[in-house]
């Protein structure tokens, strides 16, 4: 029997022959973590059409290098335009935010010139422009044409509008006594706003001369003023007379304004000779009501303070009234603005609110509104604002949303007025009375006056008479005795001294008299009785 034992064991060994699939799995692994750690993103961008643009060989370029590929391209389901998607480099993904810009580069003949030549050989390519926005933006809004300024650029973007379109256009230049500073980026229509909008983008440093008092306008063609100092020709370079273009600058007379931030919007003039005549920007609005006639005051009608324009007119609100249009004693409201810059203050908002703040104080010391005559021979009528002395207490009233200031009636329909209430107490005298009085009156002068012209020829006759002609002889007489009588008088006459001496001891009578009278009535029974003599205090005053 052999002593030999069998040998047990337990599980397996590992085989060599799993080391190849296994490092097949692991490299598998490595390459798909690789490649998606160093895979590109994917992007979609919609324009309009896909003219010049095909799948798989379209490519992608930044500053002309290549940085990815036009991979698909879908048909919008509303038939407006198409779906791009761009397959792009990893290196890429950083640039991807919400204002990055992608535009098809093609051949291009405009206003600026001609670009994209180089792609009648090669093809047209889709560019894209970094952006500095939210980041990991993955869809975007292709561009019609290429951006006229890069993003980032210094300088200041602004935005213009005007009422009509003009000859201004993208592209255009923005010039600044003749030199170009800057561009029209875009234009728009503004449903909201029924008015033209224009982007416009002012490279640095020019920026800077642009303030809040800075005024725009189309700078393109010829335009010619004549007027009472002469005739003024302005002409374009010609650049603006071939293609259009906005000038800025500061109105004559206007004080440099404040800075302002990117995005504020300006008014499009259509003339330079416009911002002469609207050099202001801020302005305020009140409501003026008259019952007097308006014939002759139109929109754009002067509003003066003591002769000095400070605003105009800028409607009639005829249908802006509760009451019916032909209401009994209904007064119209003229709707007007005030221009703070008018009256030597800043053109900005703070001046504005100054104004507002001191108009109500202005009204309860008796600041109105009046009409008045600015042409004799148009019969054009303007709106005087000044203070008046014999006005009743009034304040600030409101008139749909608008502040009112009250009005007095002057000039012309003030003498109206007057004219009229004269002929109303006129026509309430008695005129039947008044008139049958003074027909007696007249009855009774002429009686008087006859009896006058009889009484005349009575003394006509006494003075015609012989007693009449004597007369003065015998008045002569009596002044001549008068005389005598008078020289008689004299204090040399006898009769004079005789006279003197009489009242001389009436005098003396009365005296007595008068002591005898002081005597009774001290002591009344002096009278049979001798009465004591009291010794004289002053001897001298008997004497």
């Amino acid at each position: 029997m052999s002593d030999l034992q069998p040998t047990v064991t337990s599980g397996r060994k590992f085989s060599a022959i799993w080391i190849v699939p296994v490092v097949a799995v692991l490299a598998g692994v490595w390459m798909v973590i690789y490649t998606w750690m160093n895979e590109g993103p994917s992007v979609t961008v919609s324009f309009e059409n896909a003219s010049g643009l095909e799948a798989g060989k379209t490519k992608v370029k930044i500053l002309d290098v290549d940085v990815g590929v036009l991979e698909e391209i879908q048909l919008n389901e509303d038939l407006k335009g198409i779906t791009a998607t761009l397959k792009l480099d990893p290196k890429t993904r950083p640039l991807l935010r919400d204002d990055t810009l992608f535009w098809v580069v093609r051949a291009r003949v405009g206003a600026g010139g001609v670009s994209g030549l180089s792609t009648l050989v090669s093809g047209a390519y889709i560019e894209f422009e970094p952006g500095t926005g939210k980041p990991d933006q993955r869809t975007f809004e292709g561009l019609d044409a290429p951006p006229l300024t890069q993003a980032g650029a210094p300088g200041l973007k602004l935005e213009l509008y005007s009422d009509t379109a003009t000859s201004v256009g993208t592209g255009d230049a923005v010039l600044y006594k003749g030199y170009e500073v800057g561009r029209i980026e875009s234009t728009r229509f503004d449903v909201e706003r029924q008015n033209v909008t224009y982007d416009l983008f002012i490279d640095a440093p020019f920026h800077t001369l642009v303030h809040s008092s800075t005024r725009f306008w189309n700078s393109s063609g010829i335009s010619l003023d004549a007027s009472a100092t002469g005739v003024e020709l302005h002409i374009g370079s010609m650049q603006t007379l071939l293609t259009g273009g906005v000038a800025f600058g500061d109105p004559p007379g206007l004080p440099t304004g404040d800075p302002v931030e990117p995005g504020t919007t300006f008014k499009l003039f259509r003339a330079y000779r416009d911002i002469l005549d609207n050099p202001y920007k801020n302005r305020t609005y009140y409501v003026a009501r008259f019952k007097q006639s308006l014939a002759g005051l139109a929109p754009g009608a002067p509003v003066s303070f003591r002769g000095i324009q400070i605003g105009a007119v800028e409607r009639i609100m005829l249908g802006d009234a509760a009451e019916e249009p032909f209401s009994p004693g209904r007064s119209i409201p003229v709707l007007l603005y005030v221009e703070p810059g008018r009256v030597e203050l800043p053109d900005t908002k703070a001046s504005v609110d100054r104004l507002e703040a001191f108009v109500p104080v202005g009204i309860q010391n008796g600041l109105r509104a009046s009409l008045a005559t600015g042409n004799l021979l148009t019969g054009k009528q303007l709106i005087e604002i000044d203070y008046y002395a014999d006005v009743p207490k009034e304040e600030l009233g409101t008139f749909e949303g608008y502040p009112v200031i009250p009005s007095v009636e002057t000039g012309i329909g003030r003498l109206e007025q007057q004219v009229s209430a004269l002929l109303t107490k006129f026509n309430a005298l008695p005129l039947e009375t008044t008139v049958k009085d003074a027909d007696q009156a007249l009855k009774r002068v002429d009686t008087t006056l006859a009896e006058l012209s009889r009484t005349l020829v009575s003394v006509n006759t006494i003075l015609e008479s012989n007693a009449a002609q004597s007369l003065p002889v015998e008045v002569n007489a009596a002044i001549i005795e008068l005389r005598s009588v008078l020289d008689g008088l004299s204090q040399d006459s006898p009769f004079y001294q005789n006279l003197d001496a009489s009242m001389s001891k009436l005098n003396r009578t009365l005296q007595n008299l008068t002591e005898l009278t002081r005597q009774l009535s001290e002591q009344p029974n002096s009278v049979l009785f001798p009465a004591k003599s009291e010794a004289d205090v002053i001897p001298e005053a008997r004497r």
